[in-house]
């Protein structure tokens, strides 16, 4: 069973690369920075905010 994620995390959380805010997706269970176009997985609730961890979005 998927943890839920605690939305409360983005008022502290920031993009480890930008620093930028981060916008959360339910769908995709990832924590967007739309500045460096990463997507940080979510795992068990826990976001994963190592860059190699995410994944880039494409256009």
């Amino acid at each position: 069973m998927e943890k839920v994620f605690n939305k409360k995390l983005l008022e502290i959380l920031a993009c480890p690369i930008c620093k930028g805010k981060l916008q959360y997706s339910k769908i995709s269970q990832e924590l967007v920075c739309k500045f460096d176009k990463l997507a940080f997985p979510i795992h068990d609730g826990v976001p994963i905010m190592l860059e190699e961890s995410a994944r880039k979005i494409t256009e």
